[in-house]
């Protein structure tokens, strides 16, 4: 008996469908594709609607298996699929197993979950719930232990990782930090309202040269309309500061363009806002309303040919920006994480997360290299690779 399972979101659940995985390993095998398997598991996200609309795609393809529903799901969308799958379980209930790593050098450690924010856009507290913490001592154990077997690269998960309360964030960084041997930590994902002074000065050594902070909108009265408690002036304090403490920073950043309300104007406001910070990154989404969220009460008043203009308009800024941030680069020597390789082609990314493409014949997957960068894209660079030997 097979085993196949469709994951949808963040890294969050990502991370939940490797300890599915271990569950499900007790009875099945993996199959390569649905096809194969006996037993689909869709490990589903209702943040976005797209989302959903891709499980409702997914269903002529479960006629004749076993079909389980999980993940982060809204009781509307729960509702919906009843008649669909076989069953539907709470994602608690598969995810109580250590993970079965997708990789052999990379791994994801949940360090907390659920969300107390309640932006007016999000699901997550519904789906999650309030947030919990994981004990440190638990984390910095599973790390050494991951460490022991090989693993160079660790991602810190959380909906709202900067608010970790088991003890400061900014401490488990730094207890992190102290753990012998050759590895990177990366964290996602954060919150402005709490990336504090004390976490930027804990970022270096292990913990990458790396920050996703989300902004979600350049508007301060459209900010308000998200609850979102902070204003673009406190926003671009904080990326004054990072960038002061760690020069050579790579952000990203996740907006929502045609928010219920948007006016050319305040979307404007977007654009002057991505010009001005200069992302590496960004993660554009168009609005679509979430039942039981706040925003749902909102008339969805952007039409959705609008959102795409204004989610091409941030994109061609960002390609612009982050080609003049990845062209600095040319001519300096950069460490990167090999993670595929093909055709002689090893990809990978660089500490500050940038993806990095070298030429070597040798087998480089899951090593650390060092490398000249010859070139740049938008959206990556093409390096020299350096033979250590």
């Amino acid at each position: 008996m097979k085993y196949f399972i469709v994951t949808f979101g963040c890294q969050m659940n990502k991370s939940d469908s490797e300890r599915i995985a271990s569950v499900l390993e007790k009875k099945y095998i993996p199959a390569s594709n649905i096809e194969e398997a006996d037993l689909v598991v869709v490990n589903m996200c209702s943040v976005r609607q797209s989302a959903v609309d891709r499980v409702r795609g997914l269903l002529p393809k479960l006629k004749g298996k076993k079909s389980i529903l999980t993940g982060c799901i809204l009781k509307k969308d729960r509702n919906q699929f009843i008649k669909d799958f076989n069953e539907i379980i709470d994602i608690e209930e598969l995810t109580k197993e250590k993970p079965k790593h997708s990789s052999d050098f990379s791994a994801t450690i949940p360090i907390m979950t659920g969300c107390n924010n309640f932006c007016s856009y999000c699901v997550v507290p519904y789906t999650r719930g309030r947030e919990k913490s994981k004990p440190a001592k638990e984390i910095i154990c599973e790390i050494k232990k991951l460490i022991k077997s090989g693993y160079k690269e660790i991602w810190l998960l959380g909906q709202n990782v900067n608010s970790y309360s088991n003890i400061p964030f900014s401490e488990l960084l730094k207890k992190i930090n102290n753990i012998e041997g050759k590895f990177w930590v990366r964290f996602t994902s954060s919150h402005p309202k709490d990336f504090s002074d004390d976490i930027m000065k804990a970022m270096k050594d292990k913990i990458t040269p790396y920050l996703n902070l989300p902004v979600q909108a350049g508007d301060n009265e459209i900010l308000k309309k998200m609850n979102r408690p902070y204003t673009i002036k406190q926003y671009l304090d904080i990326i004054k500061k990072v960038r002061k403490i760690i020069p050579n920073i790579t952000i990203s950043t996740d907006v929502i363009v045609g928010f219920p309300g948007e006016t050319e104007k305040q979307f404007q406001n977007t654009a002057e806002l991505f010009k001005e910070v200069k992302y590496d990154m960004a993660y554009i989404n168009k609005y679509s309303t979430r039942a039981g969220t706040q925003g749902a009460k909102l008339l969805d008043s952007v039409s959705d040919k609008e959102k795409k203009r204004r989610e091409k308009i941030l994109n061609d800024i960002l390609k612009e920006t982050a080609l003049k941030r990845n062209k600095e680069y040319i001519g300096k020597e950069v460490e990167a994480l090999i993670d595929a390789q093909k055709d002689n082609k090893c990809i990978g990314k660089t500490k500050g997360y940038k993806t990095i493409v070298v030429e070597s014949k040798e087998n480089l997957i899951g090593q650390f290299i060092r490398a000249e960068i010859i070139s740049a894209t938008s959206w990556g660079l093409k390096g020299k690779y350096i033979n250590e030997k």
